[in-house]
């Protein structure tokens, strides 16, 4: 049984059938803006692109929950606003998908093409749908250096270890432990001084916006790893760590992010 034509489900491989879905992809890393959407410290045999992949997934479930899908005058087609610019002419880019004919899939639509702004597919539309918004308060992006900030050092350890890079993975929880409450006492100073060192990432689990500062273990001027900073209102707490791939994969939803130090 098919979807009906206005439900939005949770994913988007529910909500249309994109065909060669890493082709797609490829096709929107080629007509958006250039940018790097390779993991750096892993690979994904299936694809060149898997943050770009992961990010219009993730856009899809936030503008599902914020029903942002427009719908032609005709009921024929819908698009959404993926939330990237075109290469050339700057406009913003669009996901169009028509009705799917297949009988045999339960996705209402199916995956059309991307289109700009300036193209004719705009005329089937009376208004173009707008961009995925991810926080109501825009002062959660910012670190506020007068909250305290307290790190659970063995959460971390215990929980994460198998993303410590080489030798840190080798060494004991002890050993660990050390290492990381030095980083985390350089993060600190570095945070006073320069609150742009915290880089906002949206928790897609949960809604809410999370803050990412450096772990450097091996060099006080290169991160290793990305501790995962929640604010609890009075003060910010930090009980798990991304790598630097997880973590821009996770960043990369709200802006593309400075390259300070999340440099994969």
């Amino acid at each position: 049984m098919k979807n009906d034509m206005y439900e939005l489900p949770d994913t988007l491989y529910d909500f249309a059938q994109i065909p060669n879905f890493h082709t797609v992809i490829e096709d929107l890393a080629n007509l958006a803006e250039a940018e790097d959407w390779n993991y750096h410290n892993q690979t994904d045999p299936q694809t060149d692109y898997p943050i770009l992949e992961n990010y219009l997934r993730n856009t899809y479930i936030r503008l599902a929950r914020e029903k942002k899908i427009a719908y032609s005058t005709d009921s024929k087609y819908c698009c959404f606003d993926t939330g990237l610019l075109s290469k050339n002419q700057h406009e913003p880019l669009y996901a169009q998908f028509e009705e799917n004919t297949n009988p045999n899939v339960g996705c209402y639509w199916h995956f059309s093409k991307f289109f700009r702004r300036g193209e004719h597919e705009v005329q089937r539309y009376t208004q173009l749908p707008e961009m995925a918004f991810y926080w109501d308060d825009p002062a959660k992006l910012i670190f506020d250096s007068r909250k305290e900030l307290v790190v659970n050092v063995e959460h971390i350890i215990q929980d994460n270890k198998a993303r410590f890079p080489a030798p840190f993975s080798g060494y004991s929880d002890y050993q660990l432990q050390l290492f990381i409450d030095g980083s985390v006492k350089a993060a600190k100073d570095r945070l006073r001084r320069n609150y742009k060192i915290a880089v906002p990432q949206y928790f897609i689990t949960s809604g809410t916006i999370q803050l990412l500062i450096p772990l450097c273990l091996s060099s006080q001027n290169v991160a290793d790893l990305a501790i995962v900073v929640e604010d609890y209102g009075t003060m910010y707490r930090a009980s798990t760590c991304l790598t630097l791939d997880q973590a821009m994969n996770n960043a990369r939803l709200l802006a593309r992010p400075d390259r300070d130090w999340l440099n994969p």
